[in-house]
């Protein structure tokens, strides 16, 4: 499967809610792989660079406005946050990374882990990256994308705060993040959607490729 881009229009109120968790829950945070859950249902996971619109993510499309909490310290999280879905299913909240105020000997520790918890995870059945639209994909997004595309699972690149942009911009933006992908990954199953939480663009798309993900 190839990348494709999704641009939706800016939509203040989209006919219909998201859906796809829905119900959401806090299970457990853990500081260690070793402190999570036994592989059991299936998960999806959150990732992406500090202050890139992660827990607004999460947020929205949970139809929560607190489930999901971002650090008042970009980058001092260091816990993988595991919600539950009324299914039985999982979304894991992974650390944002790369924030420079961080130790070096922190960022590489957490690094690993979450370098470890992408590529060994058996029940992942899929990666969200959040991506500041603006900035666009980081070496340290590729290097997670590096551990977890090669096991065929596939990713949704949500190119966030993208109501900050004018729509020319906005299209360019998702352009150069869908070329860059293709290069770097022929042929891998990636999407790329516009994503606003605050303006509530993307939000039905996301939903699909959740719901999608979720009901394999």
């Amino acid at each position: 499967m190839t990348q494709r881009a999704i641009v939706s229009e800016k939509v203040p109120n989209p006919p219909t809610e998201p859906r796809a968790l829905r119900g959401a829950s806090f299970l457990i945070a853990a500081a260690a792989l070793a402190q999570l859950p036994p592989p059991g249902p299936p998960e999806v996971a959150f990732a992406g660079r500090s202050n890139a619109g992660k827990s607004s993510a999460i947020n929205v499309l949970a139809g929560r406005r607190r489930l999901a909490f971002a650090s008042r310290t970009p980058g001092r999280t260091q816990q993988i946050v595991l919600f539950g879905l009324p299914s039985g299913a999982i979304v894991a909240d992974l650390p944002g990374y790369g924030y420079a105020a961080v130790p070096k000997a922190v960022k590489r520790e957490w690094q690993d882990v979450l370098a470890a918890y992408v590529a060994t995870r058996s029940t992942l059945v899929g990666l969200v990256l959040v991506v500041d639209a603006r900035h666009g994909l980081k070496p340290l997004d590729l290097a997670l994308l590096d551990g977890f595309l090669p096991s065929g699972r596939p990713v949704a690149v949500l190119a966030t705060k993208s109501d900050k942009l004018t729509r020319t911009e906005g299209l360019r933006a998702v352009a150069t993040i869908r070329d860059e992908l293709d290069a770097r990954y022929p042929g891998r199953a990636v999407e790329v959607i516009a994503f606003s939480a605050s303006a509530r663009l993307g939000l039905a798309e996301a939903d699909a490729v959740l719901a999608g993900w979720l009901a394999s």
